[in-house]
């Protein structure tokens, strides 16, 4: 399986891709935990179907700690006595804020209850640009159907340089 279209070897799209990772690198830098950033990235991800961040995101939380179990629970939350609190508030969030048409009114005044029960000022506004910025990148992955499997740990660590 080929991708459609190389985003990369495109002169505007390689530049666009090289601003969205110094976005995310902000984020990466802000106050809110990695676990937590990676668990919003692989919900969003398998909501919007995209086997490429999937691929990635499993990985670098792979290679940070986390256990397979939670990995694996991760669709089903709901379900799962694995998560904290905390990461049930946000798995909440990930969903409302990436199933926006679904309701229509976005993310609930419950689950932003339960998010700021969680979360100071700095973590929530990271958390709000991380739900978006994750569903940029799995629109833009479907799109050109990148596909899954070949991600590395680190592989794209030199292009945010």
């Amino acid at each position: 399986m080929e991708a459609r279209f190389n985003l990369m070897d495109n002169e505007v799209a390689a530049k666009f891709s090289k601003r969205f990772l110094g976005a995310a690198l902000v984020l990466e830098h802000s106050p809110l935990n990695a676990t937590t950033q990676e668990l919003v990235k692989i919900r969003a991800s398998q909501l919007n179907g995209c086997g490429f961040c999937l691929d990635m995101h499993t990985k670098d939380a792979a290679a940070a700690g986390e256990s397979a179990v939670r990995l694996a629970l991760i669709a089903a939350w709901r379900e799962a006595t694995v998560f904290t609190e905390a990461e049930r508030a946000v798995l909440a969030f990930a969903e409302e804020g990436t199933r926006l048409a679904d309701t229509g009114r976005g993310v609930s005044d419950e689950t932003w209850a339960r998010v700021r029960e969680h979360f100071d000022d700095d973590q929530v506004a990271a958390l709000v640009c991380l739900v978006a910025m994750i569903n940029a990148a799995n629109r833009m992955n479907v799109i050109v159907r990148n596909p899954a499997g070949a991600y590395e740990p680190g592989m794209f660590a030199a292009l945010s340089q």
